[in-house]
């Protein structure tokens, strides 16, 4: 694992310790909101391993399993490769891609 994975990780598991107990945003349980944390720390943490996602363009919002992508891509490429890469992340139910081509 590579620093800035290690540093995406850590900094998920800070923010569980920050928010203790409150469930916000709608979700039913503390159970999810837990998993949707995770799930956008990985998706983030492969954003920073995969050299054709920015991660620092590209926001990642998860709610009840469904992972939330917006920002800017330089290329249809990267917006197509950050929703594989999302897809592809265990935990996700479905990505709805909101990535805004750079003109």
């Amino acid at each position: 694992m590579n620093k800035a994975a290690a540093t995406l990780i850590l900094s998920g598991l800070l923010g569980l310790t920050s928010v203790g107990c409150a469930v916000t945003r709608d979700q039913s349980t503390v159970g999810e909101y837990v998993d949707d944390i995770t799930i956008t720390t990985r998706v983030k943490a492969k954003f920073a391993e995969d050299s054709t996602v920015s991660m620092m363009s590209i926001n990642v919002e998860t709610l009840k399993g469904t992972v939330q992508l917006s920002g800017f891509a330089k290329s249809a490429a990267e917006r197509s490769r950050a929703g594989d890469i999302a897809r592809a992340t265990p935990g996700v139910r479905s990505v709805k891609n909101d990535i805004v081509l750079r003109p």
